[in-house]
């Protein structure tokens, strides 16, 4: 269990560096992403969605829990 949590968190870090890693090269500017950006909203809107990937990881980690309980008991 604790080998696919470390797995999906490398994942997930890996993915982030890939974001992180695009540059700007042809990007259109984005007018409400540089609204947000200069009056410092943009971070409550990445807090929220962390948030909101937090909460689907920890609910999909207790429902395999969950799963894998039942299953022990069937066998």
């Amino acid at each position: 269990m604790l080998k696919k949590i470390y797995m999906l968190v490398f994942l997930l870090i890996g993915q982030a560096l890939t974001l992180v890693a695009q540059d700007s090269v042809g990007a259109q500017n984005v007018e409400m992403a540089d609204r947000f950006r200069a009056d410092g909203k943009i971070y409550v809107v990445i807090f929220v969605l962390g948030t909101i990937l937090l909460g689907l990881i920890l609910y999909v980690v207790r429902l395999d829990r969950k799963i894998t309980k039942l299953e022990k008991d069937l066998k």
